[in-house]
């Protein structure tokens, strides 16, 4: 099969798009024809090497993946061969406390297709059975694979970590993100205000179009101030951080007293520090996030199905194109997802 393979960490320019062993399916995975990958930040940090994980190599990228079963295992026996279907990024054992309990994103082999085992961007990919998510027919293959780390990980982190009420006001950061975009709509789904930032006029027009209620632009506006101005010098009840140290000190500045603070990131540095007077006086909470349950993905997919959620696609490139794809999304340029058209 043809697939984009990178044999050293580095640049776009060890992304090589080459003739691939196909994968052999265990009795319960299934064989999954690839037909889109949309891409995300972890592409990028894998690709790159990340301090103290020992990527497998050489490797396959790509978590977010939409396809159609090609062959399935001997023990499968809730999808067929030919059925389209979106596929939950996480891979767990499926058997620890954790998994069995329903927060399969706690299991402590977790990871993701394209993480620590090869992904999606391939003609094929296997993946468990379980793995395997209804495809919503209101989709194109590309939309379709725009949905699932991205609207996981904004779910897992706005109504399981941050338990957003109806009427609160969230400030997300990077609007421009795949996750961005994808917390503007939930949040607004539930009812509450949403103040929304970008690095451009272009990028906050789109947000206000998925619901921000109101924008910010970091590069010309200091984004606690206009986050005092806009709530009356209260604060918001909970940021949406994912940015890391470059919004870190207005992330807390923002949040109102007993407000929350959940991050799943740290695009632009991990290095990040506190006042403990402050967090202890305002009675805040700091609140980590990692991806989200199965189940989480399945309550995405009906709202997705029904056209209450929707993927933001900003630009596709075929898969040999996959190195350009990289440094599209390392510019900081899109708004939504980038995708690879297998």
């Amino acid at each position: 099969m043809n697939a984009i393979v990178f044999s050293q960490h580095g640049g776009p320019e060890v992304l090589k798009y080459m003739e691939a062993p196909e994968p052999v399916i265990r009795p319960n995975e299934v064989l999954v024809r690839v037909k889109a990958c949309a891409l995300n930040h972890l592409d990028l940090w894998v690709r790159g090497g990340i301090p103290g994980v020992p990527i497998p190599l050489p490797h396959i990228p790509g978590s977010d993946v939409a396809g159609e079963i090609a062959q399935i295992g001997a023990e499968v026996s809730t999808v067929r061969v030919g059925q389209k279907v979106v596929l939950a990024p996480g891979v767990t054992c499926g058997k620890c406390a954790a998994c069995i309990a329903g927060q399969d994103n706690r299991c402590r082999q977790f990871t993701n297709l394209g993480y620590m085992i090869d992904g999606g961007c391939a003609e094929f990919v296997r993946v468990p059975e379980v793995n395997c998510l209804p495809y919503p027919e209101n989709l194109s293959w590309e939309e379709a694979a725009s949905i699932p780390l991205v609207f996981q990980t904004a779910w897992h982190m706005l109504l399981t970590r941050a338990e957003l009420q109806p009427g609160e006001d969230v400030l997300v950061l990077g609007a421009g993100s795949g996750v961005g975009s994808a917390a503007i709509q939930i949040a607004k789904f539930f009812g509450a205000r949403v103040l929304a930032t970008a690095g451009s006029d272009e990028k906050l027009q789109k947000a206000k179009e998925l619901g921000a209620d109101h924008l910010i632009n970091h590069r010309t506006q200091k984004i606690r101030e206009e986050v005092r101005r806009i709530t009356g010098k209260r604060g918001v009840d909970v940021v949406f951080e994912h940015v890391g140290t470059a919004t870190w000190d207005d992330s807390l500045a923002s949040l109102a007293p007993s407000g929350r603070l959940i991050t799943c990131g740290s695009t632009t540095g991990y290095d990040a520090k506190i006042d403990l007077r402050f967090l202890f006086s305002r009675q805040l909470s700091l609140l980590g996030s990692y991806m989200g349950t199965k189940s989480e993905l399945h309550s995405v997919m009906r709202l997705v199905a029904s056209g209450r959620l929707r993927p933001v696609v900003d630009r596709i490139f075929p898969l040999a194109e996959a190195a350009a794809a990289h440094e599209y999304l390392e510019s900081s340029s899109q708004f939504g997802k980038v995708v690879l058209s297998v």
